[in-house]
């Protein structure tokens, strides 16, 4: 494999760590990175390569949440069921079906017709511009919600209606939810562990899809970059969980509504310019 290649699938994961929790649209900014970043694969490969390569930073909340999501413990040699932890998945449950169907149904459509610069570019301000405006609200506002177990399934699947919005690229499966979620009265943690949760069964459903219809007949390098790109994301995923669960303890969400805003311009800037010349 060329080291040039190797580089390239290093900072895709790199970028897909940081932004698949970050609420700025990995999806978004992998789809710009392949504007300038070209890996030397068929398109097909890349389609599904940018969704499998999210297993990586998926199995980075596993690790370090696995106390809190395994609904199993072992007391006194003997095995029991942890009743609160079922209810969070329950609800988990509850918030993928509206995507899930969605996603299936729409996938190939949003493919052909949505993976544009200008479409991601409307989505980064859009959001951006709500981020800016929900947490303008919320200033010294209590939450009625500030733990996943005072979620009820009701507020479940209304987050999990807004994470239908991130079908759409730009949007960020993260930043949707989180919206969602404060919309409703969560708290900035709830939601993003919530969050952190709901990714697990989605992005392992979005990412079986998808190597379904690529199939399993993969070449040496198609499996070193695969797996280069997973390794790499699960170790950025790691330190960019940890520090957003650090920094919304303090802040709000208001500077990645600025920064979507500032990126979706620099975006419609770059392609109309690219478009006239």
């Amino acid at each position: 494999m060329d080291i040039l290649e190797l580089f390239k699938v290093i900072f895709l994961g790199i970028v897909e760590g940081i932004t698949e929790w970050l609420p700025i649209s990995s999806t978004g900014h992998m789809l710009l990175v392949d504007e300038f970043i070209k890996l030397n694969v068929s398109d097909a490969f890349k389609e599904m390569f940018f969704v499998v390569i999210q297993l990586g930073a998926i199995l980075a909340v596993v690790v370090i949440y696995w106390r809190d999501m395994w609904p199993f413990g072992i007391k006194e040699n003997r095995v029991y069921s942890k009743k609160n932890i079922w209810n969070m998945w329950f609800k988990v449950i509850i918030a993928c079906i509206p995507a899930g169907v969605l996603g299936i149904l729409f996938d190939d459509f949003m493919e052909a017709h949505l993976h544009t610069p200008v479409v991601i570019a409307a989505a980064l301000i859009f959001y951006g511009i709500w981020f800016i405006y929900l947490e303008n609200k919320n200033k010294d506002k209590e939450f009625k919600i500030n733990s996943i177990d005072e979620i009820t399934y009701k507020a479940a699947f209304i987050i999990g209606m807004f994470q239908v919005l991130s079908l759409i690229p730009g949007t960020s499966r993260s930043g949707s939810t989180i919206i969602g979620a404060l919309l409703i009265g969560v708290s900035r943690v709830a939601a993003a562990e919530f969050t952190f949760y709901l990714a697990v069964p989605v992005m392992f459903g979005a990412s079986f899809v998808k190597l379904l219809k690529f199939g399993f007949d993969f070449t040496q390098n198609e499996i070193i970059i695969l797996l280069t790109g997973m390794v790499v994301a699960f170790l950025v995923s790691v330190i960019i969980i940890k520090f957003l669960m650090s920094y919304i303890k303090k802040h709000d969400f208001k500077v990645f509504g600025w920064y979507r805003i500032v990126l979706g311009v620099l975006v419609l800037v770059y392609f109309g310019i690219k478009a006239i010349i």
